[in-house]
């Protein structure tokens, strides 16, 4: 078939299939199921925007007004990221899902409020490895079939590397000569069960640093 010949039957096919808007004989993928994957992607996005919302009000305590701008900012390009992902949906022609009733059922990552300011940080770091390993899947799964989700995949990808990395340095300190090893960051009267008196903070000294077995306990549970 020569060149002319090819660019012909593109004319033609792109005539009589119109509706299909972006979407042309060529994809590779079954719309379908590359639709359904950039849903479960979407309820990822709009449950991660929720979460960082709740925090960003609920933070308390004497380091929360500099995690509070993180959830903040981490909220809006969250935001930003479901937007992406629902025009890219409506461009293969789907229906981007939004119903509150099904989000939490499809997101790849739970939403959990967290009852301490560390606690805050935890299930948001935890929601951000989540979604970087669930998302370098979906960026294999589109590949070379459908580039342009993949490009998309892979930009939010990176962002939500940033936001794992910003979390971990909020929750924990590296020892800057080396790069190794971590402590926390917080005081015991800022981490869920972590105070043997009730929850008040001691009256002489300063406020004890939480031990790292305050920080291996799981949230709900009394440290040894």
């Amino acid at each position: 078939m020569s060149h002319v010949t090819q660019i012909e039957k593109i004319r033609e096919r792109a005539r009589h299939h119109i509706a299909e808007g972006p979407v042309t004989e060529d994809y590779k993928l079954d719309r379908k199921q590359a639709i359904a994957i950039l849903n479960e992607a979407l309820a990822t996005e709009i449950v991660c925007v929720l979460r960082y919302q709740f925090h960003y009000f609920m933070a308390t305590g004497i380091h929360s007004q500099a995690v509070k701008a993180e959830f903040k900012e981490h909220a809006e390009e969250e935001q930003e990221h479901a937007g992406r992902i629902a025009e890219r949906i409506k461009q293969l022609g789907g229906k981007p899902e939004m119903n509150p009733a099904i989000l939490t059922e499809r997101s790849h990552s739970e939403y959990r409020e967290g009852t301490s300011l560390a606690d805050m940080i935890r299930e948001d770091l935890i929601a951000e490895r989540i979604a970087v390993e669930t998302y370098r899947e979906i960026v294999r799964f589109f590949g070379d079939r459908d580039p342009t989700s993949r490009v998309m995949m892979e930009d939010i990808l990176s962002k939500e590397e940033e936001h794992a990395d910003e979390m971990a340095d909020l929750l924990f300190a590296v020892e800057p000569s080396t790069g190794e090893g971590s402590r926390p960051l917080y005081f015991a009267d800022e981490v869920q069960n972590a105070s043997g008196n009730g929850g008040k903070q001691k009256t002489s000294g300063k406020p004890e640093m939480k031990s790292s077995a305050v920080e291996a306990a799981p949230p709900g549970s009394k440290p040894s």
